[in-house]
């Protein structure tokens, strides 16, 4: 039993501390830490396997093997079971444990001393660290991998310069090996005329500590130099400089071609903009002008800084800037092309006629407009010339046709009163000459070739009138049918043959009034103009020519014409071939003059005493899709 002063010091100790004696290890002393601990007041006398169950069973043998041997024995962080839960006991607490033999004054172990330091905050420290320590490495073996599958090479440099790590992406890029000094080796990779440059940079950085990026060219495994982005952050410690930088190279050389492209294409707009004699502008998505070509400096003779963003409007005419102001903030809202025609301000102070047009683009890079004003005021004014020039001819035209058709109107009654005196003479008076029946005959046929004649100029006037007739969308075959039954009567007298072959679905957009006179004066004249020795036979078909345009052939076995020499004819009105049969001589004129008018063609074979064939092309030379258009 120790004495009452080292049983004081033994309390004070920051420790649970038990003596045991005999080989059965019963309690001798135990402090009252050790009561605490195990929760027990009286332990003297009694065994240490009563009362340490709270420890683990192996404590129990240790304590006989040092009593047996007589040797210390330690133990770091035993835990010390504090209850139970579903998985067992749990450990609450950890304590060095120190086993030191009491020998006697033979030499023999008498007894035992247990020495029970609490360190479960230590402990738990310990394996929090652990635990630290292996999700750090997790994280930096996930990290490793990340780094060395991107597609960059990324790297830790050392304040004094030294690579500390780089990814082997570095040297599948460079083509170096492993065992290269890669801070030796890596200058010398830099293109000679950035080797300097980004040597200067670094070292500025590492000097003040902060982080760098740049752009050089860096020399593959093939030889080429490739543009490179090398970026790097410090690694900043609390009241120190940067441990490491750790940072990346991602190739940026195709993205610099491109945009050494782009901005040479743009160097070329912007140069094709300011030399073309064109009023060129740009506009943001608000509509605020940013960019002028040179030529409207050159116009308006104010700087783009004097324009600004929205001054174009004060090169307008006063009448008219408010309105164009109003569109232009319509169009800009509603993303609709801008268009209209305006009067601007030169620098003399003249105003001349500009057509602006304007569009929005959207090419991924942000909303922009882009517009340009083309100068139509000589166009305007020759438009205007002939305006004036057209509305005078065609009132000289409509004024020529009133007289013809009033001539001609007025000229019938006359004639209907020669008719009716000669008719009168005829009945009435005698003649004793040889001749008389002759000249009684030529005087009636001189009647009546005056009469046609004025009837077929009126008719001429009104179908030219017609030229100018709406159009519609025509079935080719029903007004072909119209027209026929119109003839049926000079069919029948003349016992012709009509075959027709034309297609029953061929449309065409033209004016009824005009086509109805293009067949009618086509079949009338092949009947008119037949041959006496034969019975009529026409012929009317349609077809489509290798340029895929609709043509319609009339054919007949008639007397026949002699053409002009030039490959497309030009018939003259009251010009005729065959004077012994009626008629003005305007039939073909007018059906020549139709066919023109409306975009077309009109192509004619003959042959005396076989026949002729005209062929009609509607639309000369252009699709029939688009010219019906």
């Amino acid at each position: 039993m120790p004495d009452p002063s080292f049983h004081n010091l033994l309390q004070r100790l920051p420790a649970a501390i038990a003596a045991f004696t005999g080989e059965e290890l019963r309690y001798d002393f135990a402090n009252d830490s050790m009561r605490a601990l195990l929760e027990q007041d009286n332990l003297e006398g009694r065994r240490a396997s009563e009362t340490l169950q709270m420890w683990p069973p192996e404590l129990i043998s240790v304590m006989q093997q040092v009593y047996n041997t007589g040797k210390p024995y330690v133990v770091k962080s035993c835990p010390l079971l504090a209850g139970t839960d579903d998985n067992g006991p749990t450990a609450a607490a950890y304590f060095d444990i120190t086993l030191e033999p009491d020998p006697a004054e033979d030499g023999s172990v008498r007894g035992l001393l247990l020495f029970a330091v609490d360190v479960t905050e230590q402990e738990r420290t310990r394996q929090r660290s652990h635990e630290l320590a292996v999700e750090t490495r997790r994280l930096d073996a996930r990290l490793r991998v990340l780094t060395e599958t991107a597609p960059l090479i990324s790297f830790t440099m050392s304040p004094e310069g030294e690579y500390e790590y780089v990814s082997p992406q570095w040297h599948t890029f460079t083509g170096q090996p492993t065992t290269c000094d890669i801070t030796a080796v890596w200058p010398l990779l830099v293109h000679p005329d950035d080797r300097l440059r980004v040597l200067h940079q670094m070292d500025v950085a590492r000097a003040a500590g902060s982080a760098w990026s740049y752009e050089c060219r860096l020399r593959r495994y093939d030889g080429q130099y490739r543009w490179m982005l090398s970026r790097a952050v410090p690694e900043n410690h609390a009241f120190g400089k940067p441990a490491y930088w750790h940072g990346a190279m991602v190739e940026v050389h195709d993205q610099r071609e491109l945009a050494e492209v782009l901005r040479k294409a743009e160097a070329e707009l912007r140069f094709l903009a300011d030399s073309i004699p064109e009023l060129i502008w740009i506009a943001s998505q608000t509509g605020l002008v940013n960019y002028y070509n040179q030529f409207i400096s050159e116009y308006s003779g104010l700087t783009a800084d004097e324009l600004g963003p929205t001054g174009w409007i004060n090169l307008l005419h006063p009448a008219e800037q408010a309105e164009t102001a109003r569109r232009w903030v319509f169009c800009v809202s509603s993303g609709e092309a801008f268009e209209g025609v305006v009067r601007m301000r030169r620098h003399d102070g003249a105003y001349r006629w500009h057509l602006i047009r304007a569009r929005r683009l959207d090419d991924g890079q942000g909303l922009r407009w882009f517009g340009a004003c083309t100068d139509v005021d000589d166009q305007n004014r020759l438009r205007q010339v002939l305006q004036t020039q057209y509305n005078e001819l065609a009132q000289a035209n409509r004024d020529l046709d009133t007289f013809v058709y009033t001539a001609s109107h007025d000229l019938k009654q006359p004639v209907l009163n020669l008719r009716g005196l000669f008719d009168e003479l005829r009945r009435a008076a005698t003649f004793h000459d040889p001749e008389e029946a002759f000249m009684l005959q030529m005087l009636d046929e001189a009647l009546l070739q005056l009469d046609t004649t004025l009837q077929e100029l009126a008719a001429t006037v009104r179908d030219q009138r017609g030229l100018s007739a709406p159009t519609e969308e025509l079935d080719v075959p029903l007004v072909l049918e119209e027209v026929l039954l119109g003839l049926r009567t000079q069919v029948l007298e003349s016992q012709a043959t009509i075959d027709v072959d034309v297609d029953t679905g061929l449309q065409l957009h033209y004016g009824r009034a005009n086509l109805r006179s293009v067949l009618h004066n086509l079949i009338s004249n092949a009947l008119k103009f037949a041959h006496p020795e034969r019975l009529p036979h026409i012929r009317i078909q349609s077809a489509i020519t290798e340029q895929g345009q609709p043509v319609l052939v009339v054919q007949d076995n008639g007397m026949g014409m002699v053409l002009p020499e030039q490959p497309a004819p030009v018939f003259q009105p009251f010009a005729r071939q065959h004077a012994h049969i009626g008629g003005a001589g305007v039939g073909l004129y007018l059906v020549q003059r139709i066919i023109a008018g409306r975009g077309g063609r009109l192509e004619v074979a003959s042959t005396v005493g076989q026949g002729t064939t005209f062929t009609i092309h509607w639309h000369d030379g252009v699709p029939a899709a688009v010219a019906d258009e």
